[in-house]
């Protein structure tokens, strides 16, 4: 089997601060015997560069520091150095490394984060005191209030409704925030908005405000879309909705292409990739001749129902890909390769680019099945990094290949790659040059799944695919809403991101506790592989029992999985319309039910 494995663990952290400082230092808020000052160190657009400066202004030397600040909703930290950056919402808190934790008197030490949207911090304690170096009254900053409901939507108006905020001196009022900017000060937990536009998308959240006018983070967010305007919902059709079709699951697990017909699957996707074709001898290569092209299929087995027979010119997977595109012509097929096991073969391609792209072009367009492709997809798993291999071509070697290999296929055909998740700071997204490379590429497919699994044997237990951060996650970076964020940060269009949603699960067994963060004895039995199962079976055999970070986990007996659903899922989607995410691919289509229900997920919340 070639499962596509984890985004593997253990990532150096990036140490050197930025250079190039551009901008000027905001006037800051810090503590009785310190200051914090912050600096937007670079800004292109979608994005900026930060710098914290902590300065003991004390005579004293200081042990440890922390800071806070608040950033206006849609602004985020999307990785960071020379400090540990987390949040609630929108509060961030930063604490010092092991390293830079110690500053003497008049010393001052650095830390900086790359950041997404448009906001600057506000709100900022050090050590507990305003960042400036005043103290700050002894009472606490209010709570966060609960995430806000919508009702009585209408084409101008909505009614946002929340749980009360706590606060040790009294809640004051509340403000209401429409896409990140105050419209209201109320003190009752209810508000009704008016003058919005019809058939308009908002988001609103709240904060609190206490009896000594301190703000508290601010709260989850609600989607509101206005009626009227001739749509109740954003206009979906070019959205990318693929999957992978294992040349070996034709075997063992008896999936044939006829059973993207059956489950219904067929009529809800655009786009099929092909898995795998190998890479060696600096050259794309067949994976399994058997599978790929000879087989013969009988009447049963077949997409049109016919049998296949000994002397015609293409049997295999090939020619039911075919009958597949015959019968629905909207579907596009592209060819894979390389893939967890193949990727070996990368190093000796980069080489030679232009020698790559061209033994890939003559094999995809073989005459004998030139009609069944209509492009070529790139799975090197992973430029100038770490996979089943180590690759050390350099941070340019992807951009040339993909730069070769649209080169040679034109604009006719389709070319793509599927690419780490890795949002760490000095990850493997910024291994290579992926920005540069984007421009050779209709779309990225982002493996934003495989993140946590029981290669770590012993735990702690983890959502495989979590789309967000949450409290305890065992390494922060490891999520999809980091990986979308990273790649936006460089450069790489949003629309050339696709969302990737994995049809099984993975588990642990040994465990007791049934929310994330236990500790196991080892991987949970599979089918076909220690630690990972596909959803059609876990889906009665383990039920989900909780949801974190946007996925669900399931704890049965001694074993505990995490895997996406129907409802998971169709959250995911949400969250990729709202990117602005060019669609959705997932691995692969065996894993699915019989019906298809995963695949209907994705269709129908695309």
């Amino acid at each position: 089997m070639r499962f596509r494995h984890r985004a593997a663990a253990g990532f150096a952290t990036l140490l050197l601060p930025l250079a190039g400082l551009v901008g000027l230092a905001s006037p800051a808020q810090a503590a009785a015997n310190a200051t914090a000052s912050f600096t937007k160190t670079s800004d292109w657009g979608t994005g900026f560069g930060g710098q914290w400066t902590v300065k003991n202004t004390g005579t004293s030397a200081i042990s440890s520091w922390t800071v806070e600040w608040d950033f206006p909703s849609g602004t985020s930290v999307t990785s960071a150095w020379d400090a540990d950056v987390t949040n609630s919402g929108t509060h961030w808190t930063a604490k010092n490394k092991s390293y830079n934790g110690g500053i003497a008197p008049g010393a001052s030490v650095s830390f900086g984060f790359n950041g997404a949207g448009p906001g600057s911090p506000s709100n900022c304690k050090l050590n507990g005191d305003s960042c400036d170096g005043t103290t700050v009254p002894g009472d606490a900053a209010p709570s966060a209030p609960g995430t806000p409901t919508a009702s009585g939507i209408t084409d101008t108006s909505v009614k946002i409704a929340w749980g009360a905020a706590t606060d040790d001196k009294g809640v004051k009022n509340y403000d209401v925030l429409r896409d990140g900017k105050v419209v209201s000060t109320v003190t009752a937990t209810s508000y009704t908005d008016t003058g919005l536009t019809a058939g308009t998308d908002y988001s609103y959240t709240v904060r609190a405000r206490d009896t000594a006018d301190q703000t508290g983070p601010v709260s989850g967010a609600v989607a509101v879309h206005t009626t009227g305007g001739g749509t109740t919902t954003p206009p979906t059709g070019d959205k990318v909705k693929l999957g992978y079709f294992t040349e070996w699951g034709i075997y063992g697990r008896n999936y044939n292409v006829k059973n993207l017909v059956t489950s219904g699957s067929a009529a809800k996707i655009t786009h099929i990739n092909y898995a795998f074709g190998n890479v060696t001898g600096g050259k794309c290569a067949i994976g399994d001749s058997y599978a790929d092209y000879d087989k013969a299929f009988t009447a049963d087995q077949s997409v049109s129902g016919t049998a296949d027979t000994w002397d015609q010119p293409l049997r295999g997977n090939f020619n039911q890909l075919r009958q597949l595109k015959a019968k629905y012509p909207n579907i596009k097929v592209l060819w894979s390769f390389g893939g967890w096991t193949w990727s070996g073969g990368f190093g000796e391609a980069a080489k030679n680019p232009a020698a790559f792209a061209q033994s890939c072009y003559d094999l995809v367009e073989d005459p004998r099945w030139a009609d069944v492709f209509d492009g070529i997809d790139i799975d090197w798993e992973y430029p100038n990094a770490c996979g089943l291999s180590c690759d050390t071509s350099g941070a340019a070697a992807f951009k040339n290949l993909m730069a070769a290999l649209r080169a040679k296929f034109g604009t006719g055909n389709l070319v793509t790659a599927a690419t780490t998740a890795d949002g760490s700071n000095g990850g493997k997204i910024e291994a290579a040059d992926y920005a540069g490379a984007a421009s050779s590429v209709d779309w990225y497919n982002v493996m934003t799944y495989d993140f946590f699994g029981a290669w770590d044997a012993k735990g702690p237990t983890a959502p495989h695919s979590p789309l967000t951060s949450y409290s305890g996650i065992p390494k922060d970076g490891f999520t999809t809403a980091d990986a979308m964020a990273k790649f936006k940060a460089i450069g790489v269009p949003a629309k050339k991101l696709l969302i990737g949603i994995g049809f099984y699960g993975r588990g642990w067994t040994g465990v007791t506790q049934d929310a994330p963060g236990g500790t196991a004895t080892g991987p949970a039995a599979g089918t076909y592989e220690q630690g990972i199962e596909d959803y059609k079976v876990l889906k009665t055999s383990c039920p989900a029992t909780g949801t974190v970070a946007g996925t669900a986990y399931a704890h049965c007996g001694s074993n505990w999985w995490s895997y996406d659903t129907p409802a998971t899922i169709a959250s995911k989607m949400t969250w990729a319309k709202n990117q602005g995410l060019g669609g959705a691919f997932f691995w692969e289509f065996s894993g699915d039910t019989g019906n298809g229900e995963l695949v209907s997920a994705i269709s129908n919340n695309l």
